[in-house]
């Protein structure tokens, strides 16, 4: 549910680019009554759970009724933040009266000035850490996102510290992804090169996880991932065959990338029945159809393509114009004779005929 189509903060890699609403707006908002139908027409189709994302969700003037109205549904929701708008009589809300019961904190580097600068925002750092305490003292252990760049690789393992330090549950990596906002730091070429990308993964989910016993994730493709992390998690990856967005506007998109791609819209809310949308639009059918059987690339070599899925399909989209497109993560490293050589099928068919 990306409710809110604006953001209180400006973060120059954000993949949605919502408006900026430093005066307090809230951009775009989903309307209330359109959330409830998506709900009530989702229910019957198997709807468990809602993830709160935006923009910036707590922008949404009606984000507890939102979280009371799922509640009341018997459904689990959860929250992407940015965290600054939290109050302490939000999160104690939120703990004991609320179906809320997982909440990620964005948060960009362990010094203000980092974070400050990259969300550019002033003052953002302080706010968000006030903000995951209050998370903690109502009783959730919420989860750090740190988005890497070449800017604050070299803080990482401050990162951690600031996580335990404050009661958090886990620490989750991102790599950020060409679309949005991303597509300047590319241009800017203020992104990791995948070398460097693969080596901090390697020391994170090895070295670093070593030292500390919070769980911490990198999310890199699952070929790359850790046999530790395989069997911890098995390689959760977007659940692309059980999802669909909800955008701000009440239209019905694979995901987020909806904002971008109008291609990847599949139908609007109050004028389209989701039932409707998840039987019968050619769009969903025929991803169901084309995935992963006709992934390109280094991704239909993968011994993992029936559980990956190509990783991210809305960036393969976005990036190259096709569903079946490789993650670039993948091919990248591929490229540059990185890419993991056990997880190619055809090598362990071979291993298995000379065995």
């Amino acid at each position: 549910m990306y409710i809110t189509g604006g953001c209180n903060l400006a973060c120059q890699h954000c993949w949605i680019s919502p408006s900026f609403e430093k005066d307090g707006g809230s951009g775009e908002c989903l309307d209330f009554d359109l959330y409830k139908i998506a709900i009530d027409e989702g229910i019957p189709l198997g709807l468990k759970q809602i993830k709160f994302t935006g923009g910036e969700p707590l922008l949404h003037p009606d984000f507890v009724k939102m979280a009371d109205h799922a509640t009341g549904k018997g459904i689990r929701t959860w929250m992407e933040t940015n965290g600054t708008l939290l109050t302490s009589e939000i999160a104690f809300y939120l703990k004991d009266k609320t179906s809320l019961d997982f909440i990620s904190v964005s948060l960009d580097g362990a010094l203000a000035s980092t974070n400050d600068s990259f969300r550019n925002v002033k003052g953002s750092f302080d706010l968000a850490t006030r903000g995951i305490e209050f998370l903690v003292k109502a009783g959730y252990k919420p989860q750090i996102i740190m988005s890497l760049f070449n800017g604050n690789f070299k803080e990482i393992e401050a990162m951690v510290k600031i996580a335990i330090g404050s009661g958090c549950g886990s620490l989750k990596f991102n790599i950020i992804q060409s679309s949005g906002r991303g597509e300047k730091l590319v241009k800017d070429e203020k992104l990791l090169s995948i070398h460097e990308l693969i080596d901090l993964g390697h020391w994170i989910e090895n070295d670093l996880q070593k030292k500390y016993s919070i769980p911490l994730f990198f999310s890199w493709p699952m070929a790359f991932h850790s046999i530790r992390r395989l069997q911890k998690d098995k390689g959760a990856n977007c659940n692309l065959f059980n999802i669909l967005g909800v955008l701000s506007s009440g239209e019905i998109a694979l995901c987020g990338i909806g904002n971008q791609e109008k291609k990847l819209v599949f139908g609007q809310l109050g004028e389209d029945e989701i039932s409707e949308i998840w039987k019968k639009n050619l769009g969903l059918r025929r991803l169901r159809k084309i995935i992963p059987i006709e992934l390109e690339g280094v991704c239909r070599q993968c011994m993992f393509k029936n559980r990956c899925l190509g990783s991210c399909i809305a960036q393969n989209y976005h990036s190259q114009k096709r569903l079946t497109a490789p993650f670039w993560f993948c091919q990248e490293a591929e490229n540059y004779g990185l890419f993991p050589k056990n997880k190619f099928l055809l090598y362990n068919t071979k291993k298995f005929m000379l065995s």
